[in-house]
């Protein structure tokens, strides 16, 4: 078993971390923040104190080595540094619940309330962390870590016969470019295992296809009291777009297996405005439907108000079923761990989607194993350091599943 308290103060010192990411720097800095690379070398030295190998490159991908010290498959693991910038993610001051009661956990300015949140109620008596209730906490993805960290310790501590194990924490991947740059060229590894996941037992080998769309308006602008059949609106153009999406295909209005049409910023003048979208949906030929038909938005503002709508889209990842259906063996190796230490599974779909999914573009089976994380990217995130616990003795199960026998 994983020592608890050597995981709940790696998670503590690491969200102490300001690693919010910058969508605005994507493709002019990497990482888009600073805070995300001094995480990213104060974990270098961990890694290196562990006795791992470590590389960091251009590609701002920290990687580390332990050498296997009995025959088996490598494995990889992955966590990512960066916080999403849906709420304040920086600033953060965790509040530790010694042994919690069951009652709601007041927060400034904000409640996590059992009657709504009922998994909390499965860890009365035990160790809670939440946010101050200003910011996120940031167990997407600090969680992770401290989780890789805790296991790669208790097997150089202990001596645990382990396969070649590589680790990798990338940057940016709540911006969806994690992986645009990535040391493809010195990883060795057929199967990796994302430690990215949610509530406790939750196991994902099929994410979202995703895309981002963005459109840019050009309108014609004269003074208003002389702009009748003048005046070519572009931030009018750019409302039209957006309120021809279908409202029931957003993501507040869709679940399960439903994709939708998400707007992520919609801003400018009646000179120039720009609309941000990323769309998502499992199946693949859906997503390329989703994005003919912004276009098809964009073509009908441009008729309708004479402006110039220049549409871009790019594909930032695809459903990682494909690989893990073709390499069974990654999801195997959980089962059996899950089986050996009595920890139950809940197999899921993830609406939306992890690094994972770009190793699995490449063929490499990339499962995401849960974190014990609730309420993510909300003020009202919080963890049981119990459940980071559990994932641990999962991850550490898995290794072990990997030496010959």
């Amino acid at each position: 078993m994983i020592p608890r308290e050597a995981i709940r103060n790696r998670f503590l010192r690491y969200v102490s971390y300001d690693t919010m990411s910058d969508s605005s720097m994507v493709g002019k800095r990497r990482p888009t923040t600073e805070g995300q690379e001094a995480l990213q070398r104060a974990l270098i030295e961990e890694l290196e104190e562990l006795g791992l190998r470590t590389y960091y490159g251009e590609e701002k991908v920290v990687m580390g080595t332990l050498d296997g010290n009995a025959p088996g498959i490598p494995l990889a693991l992955m966590a990512h540094v960066d916080t999403s910038d849906a709420v304040a993610g920086n600033g953060v001051r965790p509040r530790v619940i010694s042994s919690y009661d069951g009652s709601p956990i007041v927060l400034d300015g904000a409640v996590i309330d059992p009657s709504s949140d009922s998994d909390l109620l499965d860890y009365i008596g035990s160790e809670i962390i939440t946010s101050s209730g200003d910011t996120l906490l940031g167990s997407d993805d600090k969680a992770g870590i401290a989780i890789i960290l805790a296991v790669l310790e208790k097997i150089v501590s202990d001596g645990i016969p382990h396969p070649t194990i590589e680790v990798f924490f990338t940057p940016d991947e709540e911006t969806g470019s994690g992986m645009d740059a990535f040391p493809y060229g010195r990883m060795v590894s057929k199967r990796c295992y994302t430690i990215d996941g949610e509530r406790e037992g939750e196991v994902e080998t099929e994410c979202f296809n995703a895309a981002s769309v963005s459109i840019r308006i050009t309108g014609d602008v004269v003074h208003p009291g002389s702009g009748r059949g003048r005046i070519h609106n572009a931030a009018t153009a750019a409302c039209h777009i957006v309120s021809s999406l279908p409202s029931s295909e957003s993501p507040e209005a869709t679940d399960g297996r439903y994709g939708y049409y998400g707007v992520d910023s919609i801003c400018g003048t009646a000179g120039e405005a720009s609309v941000s979208l990323f769309l998502r949906d499992f199946d693949f030929t859906e997503l390329e439907r989703r994005i003919e038909a912004v276009k098809a938005a964009a073509r009908s503002a441009e008729l309708l108000y004479r402006v110039r709508a220049d549409v871009s889209a790019d594909i930032q990842y695809r459903n990682m079923k494909e690989a893990n259906i073709l390499h069974p063996e990654a999801y195997e190796a959980i089962r059996r761990a899950a089986g050996r230490i009595g920890q139950a599974l809940d197999e899921r779909i993830i609406r939306g989607g992890t690094d994972g999914a770009r190793l699995a573009e490449r063929g490499i089976p990339s499962p995401n194993i849960f974190t014990g994380g609730h309420n993510l990217h909300s003020c009202r995130e919080w963890v049981a350091v119990e459940a980071m616990g559990r994932a641990a003795d999962l991850v550490l199960a898995i290794v072990e599943e990997g030496v010959s026998r």
